[in-house]
């Protein structure tokens, strides 16, 4: 809102937040906002000169979970002062000296300076700072992506047996191996066969590749970010919105799994399935410093029944709505496929240990899984 004669504007103001008659503001911020004190909210008002769009945005500014950390009036004001300081530093530069400035660090000390440029993001985005121009438009390297094909070292042909005649099993675990074989070939199986395809996967993941003893390929199986928000999925474990942003590292989305289509193997899936759970806290520790208490996965309805799931001791707490965060150039909501929700623990205490202040003194040591399947 803005409004040229300030004493006018002052009344307003006084007026909207219940401030006292002659109370007068506590100051003006980096862009000539008026800004006033009420508990934990800045409220900020523009008089006089008109500023950028962006700068009209998110007048009121509350205390907020962003990226997994809680941002407070001091941390806002501080990310202000950055950007006042240097306003020739271009955002990348930006988002590392501001992670630095924070110590702002992953479980195994690595800056996260790209957690750092997304917050910066997502406070643009509600109006509360404006950030330099871009200084070149980010490229999708994955949209060009070749994948390389194996026609003569990966045989297609049917693969009828019990799962008994393929063992041992060979499950490695192959996300560290870029630019190797069982990497590459990891890639290719899921990017041709998978129904959602595949290009690459974001943030922490693990990546399983399976083999029989004959070192024949089996199956796929993905492994990386919790979604962001699952209405079901919060409820049975007791998260709000805090708990959830501060928790949400803690769990894992088995977001691809893929049997090959030329194998038939009865009971393979909940094999797989179980022996992964198994391992996967450790490796989730060796590679990223902290445990994972919980598994999670969607599994489209009109697809499939979900019964490797079932049969691995998965349970389904509720389904997904079909609604899209992003909207229709037009505003109407994307509608989604319906998905059954299905969780698996990995501690017997999943639900303290992904809760309030337990999220501050978690064991890093992982553990073995709630249930045991008898493979």
């Amino acid at each position: 809102m803005r409004i040229a004669d300030s004493s006018k504007a002052l009344a307003v103001v006084n007026h909207v937040v219940g401030l006292g008659e002659n109370q007068s503001p506590q100051g003006v911020d980096s862009r000539g906002l008026w800004l006033f004190g009420s508990g934990a909210k800045i409220i900020s008002l523009l008089c006089g000169t008109p500023a950028p769009p962006s700068a009209n945005l998110g007048l009121v500014y509350e205390p907020s979970v962003i990226q997994g950390r809680h941002i407070a009036a001091a941390d806002l004001e501080q990310v202000r002062q950055l950007l006042a300081e240097h306003p020739d530093w271009s955002r990348r530069r930006l988002s590392q000296h501001l992670a630095t400035l924070w110590n702002w660090r992953n479980p195994v000390g690595q800056l996260k300076d790209m957690a750092a440029r997304t917050l910066l993001l997502k406070m643009e985005q509600r109006g509360w700072i404006v950030l330099p121009p871009r200084r070149q438009v980010p490229s999708n390297r994955m949209r060009h992506k070749q994948m390389p094909t194996f026609p003569e070292l990966v045989g297609e042909s049917p693969l009828r047996a019990d799962l008994g005649m393929l063992l041992p099993l060979e499950i490695s675990e192959v996300s560290t191996l870029a630019g190797t074989r069982p990497r590459a070939l990891f890639d290719n199986l899921l990017h041709r066969h998978h129904y959602l395809s595949y290009r690459s996967p974001v943030g922490e993941n693990l990546q399983y590749l399976v083999s029989d003893y004959q070192g024949r390929p089996l199956a796929c199986v993905l492994f990386g970010a919790a979604a962001w928000q699952c209405a079901d999925r919060d409820e049975y474990i007791g998260w709000n919105a805090a708990t959830r942003g501060q928790g949400l590292h803690l769990i894992a989305n088995n977001s691809r799994f893929l049997i090959a289509p030329w194998v038939r193997v009865p009971s393979l899936a909940s094999h797989l399935l179980s022996r992964i759970a198994r391992r996967l806290s450790r490796d989730w520790q060796r590679k990223y410093g902290h445990p994972i208490y919980l598994l999670e996965t969607f599994v489209q309805r009109d697809r499939f029944a979900g019964r490797c799931y079932q049969a691995a001791n998965w349970r389904r707490v509720g389904q997904t709505k079909g609604r899209s965060r992003q909207n229709r150039p037009d505003g109407r909501r994307y509608r989604l496929p319906i998905k059954d929700v299905y969780l698996y623990p990995l501690h017997p205490r999943f639900e303290q240990r992904l809760q309030g202040d337990s999220l501050n003194s978690n064991p890093l040591t992982p553990t073995r899984p709630l249930n045991h399947d008898p493979h």
